[in-house]
């Protein structure tokens, strides 16, 4: 029997699951096709690593070097040292085990932990799983149903103010970068003043960047950014990618943190010193250190009035809850949010819950320009008309790590200033930086064998749907200079003919697919793996209202597959929405396309009529989904996520019992008429929950037997299901 592993992950999607999976499971299995579980959690991967849980990690990253690799993911947390916290405790209060997490860890037992831990922040799961390029697009289907439901984008203004604000190359990342392809593998040692930070193993061909941002540069720029805020009248908003940019980012969100309140910051440094008060996690994390101080109100009252002076105000997190854009690291995720400053007309929430033009401050240029030209684009023209847009598809460099999100176990908050160099084994010295203490200086890597099969994967897309395929590549940034050449060698290899392939830079390539989009024209984009985040984030939700709806499949290098079911960003609200009052809005439509594509998958490498017709009925079960509007209400009281699972199963049924295999139809016949005749009896069990607030036994780690109790709440539509 053919296998297909299915994740078991976090928030709304792992409660999503608990509905969807029985049902997959039983229409599969009736296929020839079993669907089996695997824990990668948060809560599951940090047992793994206290060793009280099988390291489920660990066997698919070596599942993924095979050819019969078959895994659906579903969005997982990138925790920030913040959430890993909270899930420690929460496993702690289950009874587990576990040490709390060392932030400052005083002797070598408690680095060891903090070592360990550290292994479960950040982007831990993606670059063990993704051995492969990535394909993202929208299914016809969905990309027709966006066009003629059209969902809401707010128009811009008349003469708009918002704008991006970013270091223009001036000290940051994109500006110091050096680059270099190496000519042989060997040891490459990053060292500060000649002391060793990190030894690596580069490979022959393989691209290495260094660069650094100057935290001087940086922090006079935020302040700069604030004082043209105020200038400008415009809220203030600073827009990063903590979760994934694990070592950077943070640095970078306490600095700006700092300099907007550096009043406070320098009066009670004493205090905060003592109380171990660490700016990069945010305000939510210093009124804990502070709670129950003699000095706590006089420090809460400093804030505030750095707050009501006469300073810009600072966009929400939670207007209601009046949590600010600086209450933690990662609470606001830039893929996730500047999509949402577009979407809005330009616009962020102010702490009375208005909607007010911004500037999005992104220190780093590299990306800053993408995210500049977008909203340039609809200062400029004005707002997006969905019903007319045309789409941009991705194929992105990730396999083996590449770029920046491999860039981790290489990036350093250096602890003096000097020169920082990048030497070879042979002692050639590849390259060099002056940098000041608290510089932030990071490697990230790109090996060739990847970038080869990532032009290969843009010719093919480019062949098969015959629009302009755009590798997006700065030759003034050191990186792309180096991948140009490997580009434009690589492209050789394949035949391209009558096929519009072009190179250009980030602010070029985003003017020329938006002016393409306007006119109702598809386009290809390539890019890098940080790049393709905040475009597959960018466009979905602007073209269908969601990125959760692209087809995210990643061809794996060994000849399996690895197929994404889109973002997870708005998952925490949709969870806490759920424990209120027992409404799950989260939308499994990535999971339903991502099914699709597994199966279809499976089909190319086993002829089996089973298979075929079960993935044929499952197609037709998506687009009768899309079709009637099965989405779940965003409203209590409306038919969630669990009532989209049951007419997926519906249709399902029904394209089964009515398709050319016939076993498959004589199974189903009878399921697709239980299913119909008790539609109503189904509807109205699944909405007896809705407005009661729900128990599952934890955030991170709930309990399954409470949560699948509260996941599947209809006895009529369980019974029919079970007897599969």
């Amino acid at each position: 029997m053919s296998k297909i592993i299915w994740s078991k992950i976090d928030e709304a999607p792992a409660l999503a699951t608990y509905s969807l999976l029985p049902i997959v499971q039983k229409f599969c299995t009736a296929g020839g096709v079993e669907v089996e579980e695997k824990d990668i959690s948060l809560a599951g991967r940090v047992l793994a690593t206290m060793g009280l849980a099988e390291d489920e990690l660990a066997k698919l990253g070596e599942l993924v070097l095979k050819p019969e690799a078959n895994i659906i993911k579903l969005p997982n947390i990138s925790a920030s040292v913040g959430q890993l916290k909270e899930c420690i405790a929460e496993l702690q209060s289950q009874g587990f085990d576990i040490p709390d997490y060392p932030e400052n860890p005083a002797n070598d037992d408690e680095k060891a932990t903090q070592a360990k831990y550290s292994t479960c922040l950040g982007s831990a799961v993606n670059p063990v799983l993704r051995e492969g390029n990535s394909d993202r697009r929208a299914a016809k289907a969905v990309k027709k149903f966006a066009q003629k439901h059209p969902h809401k984008l707010k128009p811009f203004p008349e003469n708009p103010k918002s704008y991006v604000a970013h270091m223009n190359g001036d000290g940051d990342f994109y500006g110091n970068e050096k680059s270099v392809t190496m000519d042989k593998a060997q040891k490459v040692t990053i060292a500060l003043n000649g002391k060793e930070l990190k030894t690596i193993d580069a490979l022959d061909k393989e691209v290495l960047d260094g660069t650094f941002m100057s935290v001087a540069k940086l922090k006079s720029f935020i302040a700069k950014s604030i004082e043209n805020a105020k200038k400008n009248g415009v809220l203030w908003s600073i827009h990063l990618k903590a979760t994934m940019m694990k070592i950077s980012d943070p640095i970078m969100f306490g600095h700006a943190f700092t300099v907007f309140f550096q009043e406070v910051f320098d009066k009670y440094a004493d205090v905060f010193a003592e109380l171990n008060v660490n700016p990069n996690q945010g305000m939510s994390d210093l009124e804990k250190k502070i709670a129950g101080h003699p000095k706590e109100a006089e420090i809460k009252a400093a804030f505030q009035a750095v707050v009501d002076s006469d300073n810009p105000e600072i966009a929400m997190v939670d207007s209601d809850k009046g949590t600010t854009n600086f209450n933690a690291s990662n609470d606001v995720i830039i893929d996730a949010s500047m999509p949402v400053v577009v979407r809005e007309g330009g616009k962020q929430w102010n702490r009375k819950g208005d909607a007010v033009e911004c500037v999005a401050v992104i220190p780093d240029s590299t990306y800053a320009m993408f995210h500049a030209e977008m909203v340039a684009d609809c200062v400029k023209n004005g707002q997006y008309d969905v019903s007319t847009m045309g789409s941009m598809a991705n194929v992105g460099l990730m396999a083996q790590k590449a770029e920046e999100y491999g860039s981790h176990p290489t990036t350093f908050e250096l602890a003096e200033a000097g020169k920082v160099t990048v030497t070879a084994e042979d002692g050639t010295e590849l390259m060099a930086f002056d940098c000041e203490a608290g510089d932030i200086w990071r490697m990230s890597r790109a090996k060739d064998i990847p970038i080869k099969d990532w032009v290969r994967l843009a010719v093919e897309r480019g062949q098969i749907e015959k629009v302009p395929v755009i590798f997006w590549l700065d030759e003034n940034r050191a990186h792309d200079a180096e991948m140009i050449k490997k580009v434009n060698t690589y492209l050789a290899d394949h035949d391209t003919t009558g096929l519009d392939i072009q190179i250009m830079d980030v602010t070029s390539a985003t003017r020329f697919t938006n002016e393409r989009i306007r006119k109702g024209e598809n386009t290809i984009a390539v890019t890098g793996n940080v790049l393709r985040d905040h475009l597959t984030d960018m466009y979905p939700i602007l073209e269908l209202g969601t990125s959760a709806k692209m087809l995210s499949i990643v061809p794996l290098l060994a000849g399996g597959g690895l197929y994404e079911t889109g973002a997870g960003g708005s998952a925490p609200k949709h969870v806490d929405q759920f424990l209120k009052e027992g409404h799950l809005r989260w939308d499994s439509l990535g999971e339903f396309l991502a099914l699709a594509e597994s199966l279809r998958f499976l089909g190319r490498k086993h002829s089996d009529a089973k298979l075929t017709a079960l993935t044929a009925a499952l197609d037709a079960a998506n687009e009768g989904y899309l079709d009637n509007s099965k989405e779940p209400g965003r409203k209590v009281g409306q038919p969630d996520n669990k009532a989209s699972h049951f007419y997926v199963a519906q249709y399902w049924a029904k394209a089964l019992a009515e398709g050319d295999n016939a076993e498959l139809a004589a199974k189903f016949a009878p399921v697709a008429a239980a299913l119909v005749e008790n539609e109503d009896k189904i509807i109205e069990e699944l909405l007896s929950v809705e407005g009661n607030p729900q128990d599952i036994g934890g955030y991170y780690h709930p309990d399954d037997a409470k949560a699948e109790k509260a996941m599947r709440p209809s006895a009529t539509l369980n019974a029919i299901i079970d007897a599969i």
